[in-house]
């Protein structure tokens, strides 16, 4: 029997520069699609795959996101006041029910590795999930939960992946993997951000992960690189010499929202089905077209 997935780690502490000057104050994080930010979509993902510890690598100017999470007393005092009984149910459901949040601060920004290193005294000995609210995973059921099933099933460390453009591997982790046996296969190489004429393949690793705690040690070994950044992809790499690693194939659609077209890809699509603003949006979107 496998330990059961419960603490997922979300690295929120970077800079978000390319969506200056709106996060020069305010965390890319929480940039809305639509009227819900981009980390509620990925803690209510979470919740849905049976986490109940939220723990976030945060920064500086990243106080935003805990006051998200935080209870507002005058907030909801004043909804109940006015009887606006729907938005303060919307209000008091930002946090899924029976899920506790933790906050630690990664003092300089060197990497996304030393961003999961940041979280081993809360992790532990457990396995847990690494989530990048950078991409939006439009899916039903959340493609956490298909990862959360896989490694009640195997045990064995996941990698979310993708085929990308050739075009485009120097923005992604690549792998090599086994022939895929339905959605999931054994990973024997991984590199990181690779020249298109270098790369192994075009599968690309997205920002899904399920972790063995063996992964805290080999962070520790990995030798730091530009900047001093420590790559989660190189204690990846060493952990495939210890354990099966497992590339699972995620069902749905992925949206890039650490980039401008890909928010606004996903603000589009989202809309269009917003229940509030579904209807209003398709029919201006019609008289754009006339």
């Amino acid at each position: 029997m496998h330990a059961k997935l419960r603490k997922a780690v979300f690295p929120v502490a970077g800079l978000g520069s390319r969506f200056l000057p709106v996060t020069k104050a305010s965390p890319k994080e929480m940039l809305p699609i639509v009227d819900k930010p981009l980390i509620q979509y990925a803690v209510e993902e979470a919740a849905a795959a049976g986490i109940t510890e939220m723990i976030f690598v945060t920064g500086r100017n990243k106080r935003a996101i805990e006051d998200h999470f935080d209870k507002a007393y005058e907030l909801e005092t004043e909804l109940e006041r006015k009887n606006k009984d729907v938005l303060l149910d919307m209000v008091r459901s930002v946090l899924p029910e029976g899920v506790r949040c933790i906050y630690i601060r990664q003092a300089e920004p060197l990497g996304l590795g030393h961003a999961v290193l940041c979280a081993q005294p809360v992790v532990g000995d457990d396995p847990f999930a690494v989530l990048l609210a950078d991409d939006l995973i439009d899916a039903q059921p959340p493609a956490l939960c298909r990862m959360a099933e896989i490694f009640a099933q195997t045990g064995s460390s996941l990698l979310g992946v993708e085929e990308v453009p050739k075009s485009q591997t120097q923005n992604y982790g690549i792998v090599t993997i086994d022939r895929m046996d339905d959605d999931t296969a054994r990973i024997h190489s991984i590199v990181e951000k690779p020249k298109p004429a270098d790369a192994p393949s075009n599968l690309g690793v997205i920002g899904r992960y399920v972790l063995t705690p063996r992964i805290f040690q080999l962070l520790t070994e990995v030798v730091p690189g530009a900047g001093g950044e420590i790559q989660l992809t190189d204690a990846i790499s060493a952990l495939l010499a210890h354990e099966r690693v497992l590339a699972v194939r995620l069902p749905g659609r992925r949206y890039d929202c650490g980039s401008k077209i890909g928010y606004l890809q996903a603000t589009f699509e989202y809309g269009l089905r917003h229940p509030e603003t579904g209807d209003a949006f398709a029919r201006y979107l019609k008289t754009r077209n006339a």
